[in-house]
């Protein structure tokens, strides 16, 4: 359609760039309004002390030389402390850093194409595909998924300086493709894969190889050594300084099983996105068909490919695109505890783009039926996949709608991997939640952290004998973990049953020493139980841990006054004042103790 009206190449492409901005922004937008997700978020920024001290020395050591789980992205860590100088902890900030890092990579990723083959529609449908597929939702929407987005940007960037090289090779050029490449690496170890990507390009469609027949591998291993090193030394990094696992670990046999299956399910899921989770969890036992079938479809297409390689050079491309990028993420080698991931997702799909905006349009001969036909075709694609977009990443508002769509889509969740402090009940619906974790008890080998948020449930609507029930059978399946405890103190306090209450807020103390609100409610018990020394000492050990505690100032202030101790009474009732409560004070100078 557009061909027909007389637009020059290059309206053609700033129209392109202006509406895969306005389209991308107004799917994504909505993260603006998002929370931080309890999943590794206050790991990376809300409980993380490191990113509030500013970009200082010590803080950019600390960059380089921390690893979360074993992953080096210092990057990573530095972009946050920027957000952190600009934001806050405000989640909007840091979601809104992550969807321009996505749309910068867009953009990036249509001026490569474009720049390699002069195709514009052909690149665009490749830039916005990757833009809007729902697979994608993930790495934008989870904002300690900054690895994603940040290393994508620097992979792309780092492809187009490549290409920006190859157009005159000068070392200057050179240079900034290697400054590039190290910034990619600096951000996810996943990118270690791109030397490679550097060579299919060269095949197609840089067509670098047809002049360089005679030295072919002399100059490829020249000119690719350096990136292949420092690819090396983030390998060894990686693999070596992992520290111990968090996770359970799976058997190498049962690794490369899940391997073709997920490789192919991740396919299956680029063509029809459906039933897409946060979590997939891993299977120890796979049909052996499953396995096998996947692994012959692999091989099959694998072969396709090599055959046409010379009559259709973008499919081999393409492919090998996909299948490179995706085995460092595959999961022989193990990072986690799932089968797969959306994340895992977001570099690979760019192959099978190429496939698609290449390979379609060589299948239909007639220039004129492919231009009716492919440009709506790929416009009503592309709308369906921003739809869906926009409905996924609605289930990233909060934990409990991420929560929520988890449990409708996904079987077996492993309650290990989803620890009871996901708030999951942060929406207020009691009554619904507990019907759904009737559901997943029945579908969960280890439910110890579904009978905790169950029991939680049933707290908030008061019936709390039925949530002790729930918090003792989480404690008979999982008896190290402090929270539960706390729960359950928090439950029996709530019945009168004080002594039970003190001794759940002990078993949780002596589990996590550093366990803020055990002290707190354990405080507010024995001042219940008129102990007030007891309380005392444990509102000030609450206030050491957290000397903004509003909450253990007012009930020390409440105790100390009880005490008959007005001058420390008054002192907490003040300081808990301009913290924005005055109702201790109030009542105190009501009654003559304070001034």
């Amino acid at each position: 359609m557009l061909n027909k009206i007389n637009i020059s190449t290059e309206r053609r492409k700033l129209i392109v760039y202006v509406v895969l901005t306005i389209v991308t922004l107004a799917v994504f937008w909505q993260v603006n309004q998002y929370n931080f997700i309890n999943f590794d978020d206050p790991y990376f920024v809300v409980d993380n002390t490191h990113i509030r001290s500013g970009i200082t020395p010590d803080e950019v050591c600390w960059s380089f030389s921390t690893r979360f789980f074993g992953l080096w992205h210092p990057l990573v860590w530095l972009s946050f402390i920027v957000d952190y100088q600009l934001h806050g902890l405000n989640p909007g900030g840091y979601h809104l850093t992550n969807l321009i890092l996505h749309i910068l990579s867009t953009l990036l990723l249509f001026w490569l194409f474009n720049r390699m083959t002069g195709a514009v529609w052909r690149s665009a449908f490749v830039a916005a595909l990757f833009a809007l597929h729902p697979l994608h939702v993930e790495s934008i929407a989870w904002v300690s998924e900054r690895k994603d987005v940040l290393s994508a940007f620097f992979w792309i960037l780092t492809l187009c300086l490549y290409v920006y090289y190859t157009e005159k090779p000068v070392i200057r050029r050179y240079l900034l493709v290697v400054f590039s490449f190290v910034l990619a690496l600096m951000s996810k170890p996943m990118v270690v894969t791109l030397p490679v990507m550097m060579i299919l390009l060269d095949y197609w469609p840089l067509k670098r190889f047809e002049s360089r027949k005679d030295n072919l591998v002399l100059w490829q291993l020249k000119e690719k050594l350096p990136f292949f090193i420092l690819s090396a030394i983030l390998v060894i990094i990686t693999l070596y300084y992992r520290g111990k696992p968090y996770y359970k670990r799976f058997p190498i046999e049962s690794r490369i099983a899940n391997a073709p299956v997920a490789f192919m399910t991740y396919l299956e899921k680029t063509f029809w996105p459906h039933d897409l989770s946060f979590l997939y969890p891993f299977s120890d036992i796979l049909p052996v068909w499953q396995v096998l079938g996947a692994a012959l479809l692999i091989t099959v297409i694998c072969a396709a490919v090599v055959v046409m390689v010379r009559r259709l050079p973008y499919l081999f491309t393409g492919w090998m695109w996909y299948v490179i990028t995706m085995v460092p993420a595959i999961g022989i080698i193990q990072t986690n505890q799932q089968a797969m991931a959306d994340r895992y997702h977001y570099l690979p799909s760019i192959g099978i783009a190429v496939m698609l905006a290449w390979g379609i349009p060589s299948m239909i001969g007639n220039e004129n039926i492919r231009k009716k036909i492919l440009f709506p075709a790929g416009i009503a694609v592309l709308t369906i996949l921003a739809v869906l977009t926009w409905k996924q990443c609605g289930y990233w508002r909060n934990n409990a709608t991420l929560i929520s769509h988890a449990l409708q889509v996904t079987k077996d969740i492993d309650i290990e991997y989803i620890s009871s402090d996901l708030a999951l009940l942060a929406e207020g619906k009691s009554e619904e939640d507990i019907d759904r974790y009737n559901k997943a008890v029945l579908n969960t080998k280890n439910s110890a952290g579904f009978y905790n948020n169950r029991g939680n449930a049933y707290a908030k609507l008061d019936l709390y004998q039925s949530a002790i029930d729930n918090y003792s059978k989480a404690i008979s399946l999982k008896p190290d973990f402090a929270e539960i405890y706390y729960n359950r103190g928090t439950a029996y306090g709530e019945c009168g049953q004080f002594k039970q209450a003190i001794e759940d807020f002990d078993r949780a103390i002596s589990l996590k020493p550093d366990y803020v609100d055990s002290y707190y409610n354990r405080g507010t018990v024995y001042a219940k139980l008129d102990q007030y020394q007891r309380a005392i000492e444990d509102f000030n050990k609450a206030i050491s841990l957290k000397p903004d505690y509003a909450g253990a100032y007012f009930s020390r202030g409440f105790a100390y006054l009880l005490q008959g101790n007005s001058k420390d009474g008054c002192r907490d009732a003040q300081k808990v004042c301009a913290m924005g409560n005055c109702q201790l004070l109030e009542l105190a100078r009501s009654q003559g103790l304070c001034r």
